[in-house]
């Protein structure tokens, strides 16, 4: 949810020196959420299917419908794993392309003006979101 985040651009247009509250374009929560809701419920559904494996292991090897239905599951788990992963991918995409230092700099009025130069002091660090789509 950028939209959420304020950041402060100083307003050159006036003699005062205060400045002007912007907010980021963009809401990018729907694929961020749906990752993390699939990884919470692979999860839960992988301690249960241990707790089957190891501790009802009879009822697990005597019944032929269970074996299968944990196999037809698992296929889904793993499909909707990979459309999460692919959704959370472009989010990410999309949230660096929002948050790129030239593109914030672009949408900052003051820095239309006739020489005016603007540029970014750091660019974001996005290791760890990186990360977060290759697991």
């Amino acid at each position: 949810r950028l939209y959420q985040i304020p950041f402060g651009m100083p307003n050159c247009e006036s003699d005062e020196s205060e400045a002007r509250t912007l907010y980021l374009i963009g809401d990018f929560s729907a694929p961020a959420e749906f990752f993390v809701t699939l990884g919470v419920f692979s999860f839960l559904y992988s301690m249960a299917a241990l707790v089957l494996y190891l501790r009802f292991h009879s009822l697990y090897t005597e019944n032929t419908k269970l074996p299968f239905t944990d196999f037809c599951v698992t296929v889904c788990f793993a499909f909707f794993w990979l459309v999460a992963a692919a959704a959370w991918g472009k989010g990410l995409s999309d949230v660096k392309a929002a948050t790129r230092p030239s593109t914030l700099i672009s949408a900052m009025g003051v820095c239309q003006g006739s020489g005016v130069v603007c540029n970014a002091g750091t660019t974001p660090a996005m290791g760890l979101a990186n990360i977060s789509v290759v697991r």
